[in-house]
């Protein structure tokens, strides 16, 4: 059994109060500073220990300073830390090669986050096909500027923020007619994600990935695929559109490109075509400390068995849950490789507390579900150990009343 912690742990309440004064106020602050991590176990700064299920909200695949990530950026940042896409530079020259021949698609925007890749491919959809209109899905979410916040569901993401993008409708995510329904000649492209995340890790079932590439190819609208959270490996594959066999027009990806650090890209097919000159920028994107990153992310992930290992030990993990899992309070356990979610038949937040004062760190999705991200290299004894620990608490309190 892990540890108890009988106090708050490791907190420095100075350091607490400062950077309450001074933080924008949108994010609502756990009570505990972490201040190391190695793999998938980070330290506050009293030096308790915790797993971490986070994983940097699925940007730390590779776990917290990989050896391979702190080399290349080390390296990178002795030699030359910003070269904007005024310029060419070897390291972007070579990440945008082998990004590309890992997604088969032609070429690549390179930016800093999901949401930016996003309003990209907004943008490229529209750019392509003349048409405004835009298919989202009911519990997506696709980020919080405001492009990609027009195409989250969330209304309470969005209604503070209205009016929006125009034309945006919603349809529900593995439902084949209403897409097919909802198609206008308008359409300039739907937009998916390959395993809902935030909504509460839903998975596409098999066939509706193809389903949304066919109806795309009929209707002449482009087909986005968000794998904002699922790509580089989370799901058991590369990216997890490869487990159906389809390839969108535009792909986003982001989180775990380089290794943590801040990075985003559109991948775009050939139906989309060559972004116009000047149509979209970044300043920051492509820079080579993240090109750095991103290049020895994508070796480790290629020459190691990490992707193989994400899907057998995710399909475990879940066998285990939903073996265990106490009826009067959990509803199910799902997910794909490495990226899983529990439903609740009570509210996430007490859990996710008692979870940390026990050494378990996780996530929600949405008000019930418990959602987990482990980095792709978490031992299996932690792994395990971690969900012993959600499956004692969710067994002592079923009804979430005292936790």
């Amino acid at each position: 059994m892990l540890p108890t912690f009988d106090v708050t742990p490791g907190v420095n309440t100075d350091l607490n109060a400062l950077e309450d004064a001074h933080s924008s106020g949108v994010y609502v602050k756990r009570d505990v500073q972490i201040v190391r991590g190695e793999g998938a176990i980070l330290w506050d700064a009293g030096g308790n220990r915790y797993i971490d299920l986070v994983g940097g909200q699925g940007t730390a695949n590779l776990g917290h300073c990989h050896p391979a990530i702190v080399a290349a950026v080390r390296e990178q940042v002795g030699t030359l830390i910003a070269c904007p896409e005024l310029f060419h530079h070897p390291l972007r020259a070579r990440y945008q090669a082998e990004l590309c021949a890992a997604t088969g698609m032609p070429r690549v925007f390179l930016c800093n986050s999901g949401a930016e890749a996003i309003e990209a491919a907004l943008k490229a959809a529209r750019l392509a096909t003349g048409r405004a209109g835009i298919i989202s899905t009911m519990r997506g979410f696709h980020g919080r500027t405001m492009g990609a916040l027009s195409t989250t569901w969330e209304k309470t993401y969005r209604e503070p923020f209205a009016p929006l993008l125009p034309d945006v409708s919603f349809v529900p995510y593995n439902n084949v007619d209403r897409l097919a329904a909802a198609l206008t000649p308008n359409t300039a492209a739907v937009i998916v994600e390959a395993v809902q995340g935030e909504g509460g890790v839903h998975p596409a079932q098999p066939g509706y990935l193809q389903a949304v590439r066919d109806l795309c190819d009929a209707s002449g609208a482009l087909f986005i695929l968000d794998e904002v959270q699922t790509g580089f490996g989370r799901t058991g594959d590369l990216f997890a559109h490869q487990h159906d066999g389809v390839r969108p027009d535009l792909l986003c990806l982001a989180k775990s490109m380089a290794g943590g650090l801040p990075m985003g890209a559109l991948c775009i097919g050939v139906r989309a075509g060559a972004l116009p000159p000047a149509s979209h920028g970044s300043t920051f994107g492509g820079n080579p400390v993240a090109c750095a990153a991103a290049l020895a992310a994508l070796d480790v992930l290629q020459r190691t068995d990490l992707i193989a290992r994400a899907r057998d030990l995710g399909a475990r993990a879940l066998d285990h849950l939903r073996a265990n899992l106490p009826e009067n309070a959990a509803r199910e356990a799902r997910g794909r490789g490495l990226m899983i979610g529990i439903e609740l038949r009570g509210k996430v937040a007490p859990v996710l507390r008692h979870l940390q004062r026990r050494g378990v760190l996780a996530l929600p999705a949405g008000a019930t579900v418990l959602r987990l991200l482990p980095p792709l290299v978490i031992e299996e004894a932690d792994l395990f150990a971690a969900l012993d620990t959600i499956l004692e608490t969710l067994h002592e309190e079923p009804n979430h009343a005292s936790v």
